[in-house]
């Protein structure tokens, strides 16, 4: 599918600590929720704003609908308040805060809060950086006593050993997602051309790997008093909260924090480029060309914006657009075309980006670019193009917007930076505001004749397909070493200090009442044709997420031509019998509704989401390309084409090569899921337009198939709408296949595959483990709480927080209807690759025998307090009625498998942890850097290594 940009948000530039997903990269600003009784046209965001005599403005917002409750930070400092020679401190200090205070245990921020129940990160990005947690109301005290130690008493616990550590942690980050990844030097190229060398945006958030290595103690005391007093920060506490009693503990936790000094404002400064400039970069990683150009525009909160957004929409957000109709539909050159505005406090960049087919001169894709803008200039948009901006807009307004912490960091970041903590009403007002005369202005102002920076990013090797005339730019790259031991670190002692004098006792503070989980009132109808009904009715916002979840999905896909359901998932999204793909997604985008088709290991699923007085209009339009395929064999071609673009992309991307062979080393070459739901260049190369049609008409069918329905509306409402599927949508038998038993790898295999100049190391162990119908499903997944979900899990504990040596680490059980795998999986820095797998290897021996009663307890309180906000969303409730349907589960599934985790004792962990997780039965798979760490992984496997290339098959 295309790129579609938010209309309501630019995209921010973040780096974050903790758990990841997040990362330092472009990110969407997080949207708030409105009130139950907000309407359409209607919306507010009521709050209550006070400010200490420290300076600290604090936002408070009620919620009742969960008993949850979100805490946001948002300190006024990020990569734009750094120095040249110190980049990437923000971010790092950032990391930093995480570690120690002087009232709380050490570490108690990284893994408390998550026995607890809750969630908690930070990110920073160019111009701030926030920290937030969401709890249990339960806990509600004691992110008050963590959040405040962290804001005014963390700095006396900095020892140097911490530091020496956070600073491995954080070059694991951006090796992680920079530096071993495919074009993961385009911001860096972006910025130093982008902005004179003086301009705080000259630098990128996660700053150079010599700089951080270069970090020092008095650097992040410096930091920290110059930048984190309370009187340059927002503290926003949303959800289940009563106003005068959070005034009255805001005050208490926070009041005694010395002021900062007065950090003064920096004003607006575009980039000022007075001339085009060309640069192109070999990339190590990359397998597809890639052309961006980069226009200066304006910053955020000013007016433009969202005429830039609404032009980024206009350029290449559907395929009526100019850039996709040249790009893509007539000149064949690219899968998509990506357009998108993004504003920070002091600059903005409107931004196209092209990722052109294997082997397409960049030349090539810059002249249909110029040839779509021109289009754009002479024929301009139609009244309708407008219509359908707008009627996305209110949708986007609710979508992103249902969980109190969204709420939390965007009241934070927009009092902080706009003064207001509401203004996402006003910015909703603005964008739908936005005329036909504002987005020529805005072209005219900011693209039309202007100069840019554009980069050319091509393979290795393949330089004759940058445009021509550019210039090579110059790219920092980082030497791996092989047995190089000068990163290595510890926990260190902790610091030694004379703890700072406070009025009020700050001591750790008790639970308070704690609340247990319920699962939602479910509704479950049967309808004439065989198809399920399963709903929620929720009405926190006013919109329906639904889906029509189909048996089979990949699962059914002919082995020799795997990726078949991907592809006719696909296809039923490139129109109807009665409307092209260019009228079906203008229906779609006209009711302000989104619509995907997706093939999984075992279903086809037509996902919708909508604004709930639309329903009944958008389901039509599923019905009618379920049922009404069109067969175009122009998109067919130009589905396989991408397809083939993408899969081809892969090819160096070592986290995907990690995984595919992992899953093929498993489950065995002759299984349908050793191979990936899309399929692989050699499986999809043959599959035609009549596979497409032969699977759609064998195993498309309502027998076995449901529909979920959550949001505000009722069960009569959906029942009604579904009338015409009922009768429209005959049923018939779907035989689903038998697939072989899997032949998985013998156990304590080691294999290894190389990907030259690797800056880290991927790692996978795992084992075929259960079903998702197995009796022990539930007790597996609370065995591995502790070992490996979430950052508070042992793996993360001793490979990141201990050693240094990764940014995350996990492990997972897998559910689904085949036998799925246990697997631990991380990234590690390359010349720590042998010692992390010993590690991995001795964690996991001892985790079983080592389980005690305090780990019971511990598991339980984790994850019986985590139900309270792991199903706040519409997307999460949807995900347990899927669960229900797919698994034959009670509607109370969720509690009865809460008084199963209240009788498991020390023997039920384990004797599922040596069922299912024992090291001795593992697989290990390592994607890295042969020249180097080939000699070290070998020692690991006893000399027993098998060597593989990049498609499974071993190497002599």
């Amino acid at each position: 599918m295309r790129h579609k940009t938010t209309i309501l948000a630019a995209l921010l530039l973040a780096a974050a600590c903790g758990a990841p997903p997040a990362s330092a990269q472009t990110k969407a600003k997080p949207k708030p929720k409105p009130t139950p009784a907000a309407k359409a046209g209607a919306f507010s965001l009521p709050y209550e704003k006070f400010t200490l005599e420290n300076g600290l403005e604090v936002v408070l917002h009620e919620d009742h609908s969960d008993p949850i409750v979100a805490f946001a930070t948002v300190v006024h400092v990020g990569s734009n308040r750094e120095k040249p020679g110190k980049t990437g401190f923000a971010h790092f200090f950032e990391h930093m805060s995480f570690n120690d205070s002087e009232n709380t245990p050490v570490g108690a921020n990284r893994k408390l809060i998550e026995e607890w129940g809750g969630q908690r990160n930070g990110s920073t990005w160019s111009d701030g950086t926030q920290y937030y947690e969401v709890v249990p109301k339960d806990a509600f005290d004691k992110i008050m006593w963590i959040d405040s130690d962290r804001l005014g008493y963390m700095i006396k616990t900095v020892t140097t050993e911490a530091l020496a550590r956070e600073i491995q942690v954080v070059k694991n980050e951006k090796r992680q997602n920079y530096d071993n990844v495919a074009y993961g030097s385009v911001n860096e190229v972006l910025r130093k051309n982008l902005y004179p060398a003086d301009h705080p945006y000259n630098w990128t958030v996660i700053g150079s790997l010599p700089d951080l290595q270069a970090a020092t103690l008095p650097d992040v005391q410096e930091f920290y008093r110059q930048y984190y007093g309370p009187n340059n920060a927002t503290l926003v506490i949303a959800g289940d909260i009563n106003i005068a009693e959070t005034k009255a503990k805001v005050q208490r936790w926070f009041g005694e924090i010395k002021k900062g000094p007065a950090v003064p404002a920096l004003k607006p400064r575009p980039a000022g480029l007075t001339q085009t400039k060309s640069l192109y970069i070999e990339d190590n990683f990359a397998r597809l060309p890639q052309l961006q150009m980069v226009f200066p525009s304006i910053q955020e909160y000013h007016r433009d914006t969202y005429a830039l957004l609404v032009l980024s929409e206009l350029l290449a957000g559907n395929r009526t657009s100019p850039l996709y109709k040249v790009i893509v539909e007539e000149r064949k050159l690219a899968p998509n075309v990506v357009a998108y505005q993004n504003s920070s406090e002091l600059a903005g960049e409107f931004t196209l980006q092209v990722r052109a087919n294997p082997n397409t001169s960049l030349q090539q894709v810059h002249s249909a670019i110029e040839e779509g803008l021109k289009r754009f200039e002479t024929q301009g948009f139609s009244d309708t193009e407008l219509a359908r901006i707008r009627a996305k807009i209110e949708t986007d307004l609710y979508s992103g917007v249902e969980s109190v912490l969204s709420k939390a960091l965007q009241m934070g970041r927009d009092n902080e930076f706009a003064g207001d903590p509401a203004y996402l009403v006003k910015d909703a007002q603005m964008a739908q505001a936005v005329t036909r005369a504002d987005v020529m202005r805005v072209y005219n102002q900011y693209l039309k004749g202007k100069p840019y920076v554009m980069t050319s990013v091509v393979p290795k090797g393949q330089q004759n397909l940058v445009v021509p005339g550019a210039q090579l730019a110059t790219v920092y790259q980082e030497k791996v070493v092989a047995g190089v031991q000068n990163e290595d670190v510890g926990q260190g002692k902790e610091a030694v200090f004379e703890k700072t004098v406070t009025k009020n006792d700050r001591s750790e503070p008790g639970f308070l009442q704690t609340p247990l989980f319920k699962m939602p009132a479910i509704w479950n109808a049967a309808l004439a044709n065989g198809l399920q009904v399963y709903g929620i009715d929720n009405r926190e916002i006013p919109l329906v997420t639904f889906d029509v979840t189909i048996p089979g999905g990949h699962s059914l896909d002919p082995l020799a031509k795997a990726g078949t359901a991907s592809l006719v998932a696909q296809m039923l999204t490139q129109g109807t019998a009665r409307k092209t793909p260019a009228q079906l997604e203008e229906a779609i985008d006209l009711l302000g509704a989104s619509i995907s088709v997706n093939s999984t290991a075992e279903e086809i699923r037509v996902q919708a989401r909508c604004l709930a007085r639309n329903f009944a209009p958008t389901l039509a339009l599923v019905q009618e390309m379920l049922l009404q395929p069109r067969w175009d064999a122009t998109e067919f071609a130009r589905l396989k084409s991408s397809l083939a673009t993408n899969l081809k992309g892969q090819e160096a991307n070592a986290a995907v090569i990690a995984s595919q062979n992992f899953n093929r080393l498993l489950y065995g070459p002759s299984h349908v899921l050793s191979y990936p739901t899309t399929g692989t260049l050699a499986t999809t190369a043959g599959i035609t337009l009549d596979d497409l049609k032969a699977y759609y008409n064998a195993n498309i069918s309502p027998s076995g198939a449901a529909v979920h329905v959550v949001g505000a509306i009722d069960q009569n409402a959906v029942t009604a709408a579904l009338k015409p599927l009922e009768t429209s949508w005959a049923a018939k038998p779907v035989r689903l296949a038998q697939q072989p038993a899997p032949a998985q790898a013998p156990a304590g295999n080691v294999y290894f595959i190389d990907v030259p100049e690797a800056k880290q190391s991927v790692l996978y162990a795992g084992r075929l483990a259960l079903r998702g119908t197995d009796p022990d499903m539930s007790k597996a997944t609370f065995a591995n709480t502790l070992l490996g979900a979430g950052s508070s899990g042992r793996l993360t504990q001793l490979l990141r927080i201990q050693k240094g040596y990764t940014y995350g680490a996990y492990s997972a059980v897998q559910e689904q209807q085949e036998m799925a795998p246990f697997v631990v999986s991380t990234s590690v820095r390359a010349n720590a690759t042998g010692a992390s797998l010993q590690l991995i290897r001795e964690l996991l021996t001892n985790y079983g025998p080592t389980f005690s009663p305090a780990d019971v307890e511990t598991a339980k309180s984790k994850i019986m307090k985590g139900n309270t906000l792991a199903y706040e969303s519409q997307g999460a409730k949807l995900g347990i009625l899927r669960r229900i349907s797919k698994f034959h589960k009670s509607p109370k599934f969720l509690e009865d498998d809460q008084q199963q985790l209240m009788k498991m004792g020390v023997a039920d962990f384990q004797a599922t942890i040596g069922k299912y997780m024992a090291e001795k039965d593992l697989v290990y798979v390592v994607v890295g850097d042969k020249a180097t760490q080939y000699e070290e992984v070998k020692k690991f496997a006893n000399g027993k290594l098998t060597l593989l290339d990049a498609t499974g098959n071993p190497v002599n």
